[in-house]
């Protein structure tokens, strides 16, 4: 019986733990018809899907994402521009599916974007999205204020770090304020690259955090 014991004993310390396994992809034309099989790093417990959509004037792109995460949520964020949404599973190969087009149907509430400028415009949010949320960045020596809408389930999972200084929900009507943005004296098109990339930064943090 000790002998057993002792061999199953050895059997679990030398069994290597299981490796979560996810469909990865980049599709920047808006098709992940490329993706392809990985094996996580061990800390990556969450495979995830995610499908961003911008808008700036007539120019619209679309671009899908899969890959392992550390941790995510399920849900949608809108900040006018830029609109993301996010499928998180935890077995293998899940994520073989691709999120959904962000929401077009609007569910009512609003809540005040920024778009590089100032922070009084209002969007209407959809799907899911039942909270407003506020979040400072910095991008190079510059420091600027996103908002928009976003889904609970998403802001239950998200903590600031890094470049994201602050991250902040609420629940009411337009509950995150018109405050303007404050910005350097670069040129308006360096503020809205700063701007642009500042939005997609954060999508893929809250995201994938």
């Amino acid at each position: 019986m000790d002998l057993q014991i002792s061999v199953f004993l050895l059997f679990i310390l030398f069994t290597p733990g299981h490796s979560l396994s996810c469909y990865e992809c980049t599709g920047l034309k808006g098709s992940c018809a490329n993706q392809k099989v990985k094996t996580c790093p061990s800390r990556f417990s969450k495979c995830m899907s995610t499908t961003a959509v911008t808008q700036v004037g007539d120019i619209r792109a679309k671009v899908k994402a899969k890959d392992c995460a550390v941790d995510c949520a399920s849900g949608s964020m809108n900040l006018s521009i830029i609109k993301r949404s996010s499928v998180c599973c935890n077995t293998d190969r899940c994520n073989i599916q691709d999120a959904p087009d962000p929401s077009i149907d609007s569910n009512g509430k609003k809540c005040y974007y920024c778009d590089g400028k100032n922070c009084s415009n209002t969007v209407s949010c959809s799907g899911s999205e039942d909270q407003c949320i506020t979040s400072s960045a910095s991008y190079g020596e510059q420091s600027l204020v996103v908002k928009g809408c976003v889904s609970k389930s998403i802001c239950d999972s998200t903590t600031s770090d890094g470049d994201v200084q602050k991250i902040l929900c609420c629940s009411g009507n337009l509950c995150n304020g018109a405050q303007s943005v404050t910005q350097s004296a670069n040129s308006a098109k360096n503020v809205t690259q700063s701007f642009l990339f500042l939005c997609g930064s954060l999508l893929s943090f809250i995201l994938l955090h």
